[in-house]
């Protein structure tokens, strides 16, 4: 997928219909991303008061081609006091709009942007062990895989791994974007 055809725009009413199939589609947002179904009011609530984005994060629909496939999220995660903090992402691309790059570009175009429009040091992300196309992703476009987490999300009736992924100011920096 050619980064030209990948753009991030806030979500509209028009969009609404993506989260809804997130809410109600376990296959939606995928296996990985899936942990039971979700009340829509309160996304339409959100959307609708501060158009899903604020100071601690936020969501943006994926558009490729000029067709909407999925969201990228965000959100400010502290590490000690009294304020350290960095961005935490995720991707949930719709199942027939997988494997193309789309989720890929859209991650490098929020990380791109977080590290232009904000003084964090850090942008990281987690994924599930067996979420190969994810970590394939995050390494594709600069991610360095830090870590396990045990046993830090439960999903299909048992507790999963994950891995910690992140890159600095200065990995971004080194980045041939």
């Amino acid at each position: 997928m050619d980064q030209q055809n990948v753009t991030l725009k806030p979500a509209s009413e028009g969009e609404l219909w993506i989260f809804e199939r997130q809410s109600v589609e376990p296959d939606a947002g995928g296996i990985f991303n899936w942990s039971g179904f979700r009340n829509l009011a309160g996304t339409r609530r959100r959307l609708t008061e501060d158009g899903l984005i604020s100071a601690d994060g936020g969501c943006l629909i994926v558009w490729a081609e000029g067709t909407a496939t999925g969201t990228v999220s965000w959100r400010r995660v502290h590490y000690g006091t009294p304020t350290p903090s960095c961005w935490n992402i995720g991707v949930q691309i719709l199942p027939e709009h997988r494997r193309r790059g789309i989720g890929t570009e859209g991650q490098a175009q929020l990380t791109r942007y977080l590290f232009d429009t904000s003084p964090v040091h850090r942008v990281e992300a987690h994924t599930d062990v067996e979420n190969d196309p994810e970590q394939r992703a995050l390494s594709r476009i600069g991610f360095v895989r830090e870590g396990l987490l045990r046993a830090v999300q439960f999903r299909e009736g048992r507790w999963r791994d994950m891995y910690l992924y992140a890159m600095t100011r200065e990995d971004y920096s080194g980045v041939p974007w």
